[in-house]
């Protein structure tokens, strides 16, 4: 590639993720940036990008679990919220303040 050629592509990377980024740059210093831009946009469209990267299983059980009984005003979380920690044989809840 001549040098001061800007790469044109149809690829919003200021949408995209830092890992995303990364895997997007290793394949065009690859494969070239034709085929890298074609590979992508087809692993990115196999990704499923509808969910949101920061919510895994547990949290989403979590969530299901807890929601229901804090929008019925059964329960109060305080702002600070609480620290949920696993035990032997038992669930820990305590504040985070100490």
């Amino acid at each position: 590639m001549p040098r001061g050629r800007k790469r044109r592509s149809s690829i919003d990377e200021k949408q995209l993720t830092r890992g995303q980024i990364r895997k997007l740059n290793a394949l065009r210093k690859s494969v070239g940036d034709n085929i890298a831009n074609a590979a992508f946009t087809e692993w990115l469209s196999d990704q499923g990008r509808t969910a949101d990267p920061g919510m895994d299983k547990n949290m989403v059980a979590l969530l299901q679990a807890i929601e229901p009984v804090v929008l019925a005003k059964n329960i109060h979380i305080p702002r600070s919220g609480y620290i949920i920690r696993r035990g032997r044989g038992r669930v820990i809840l305590e504040h985070p303040d100490g």
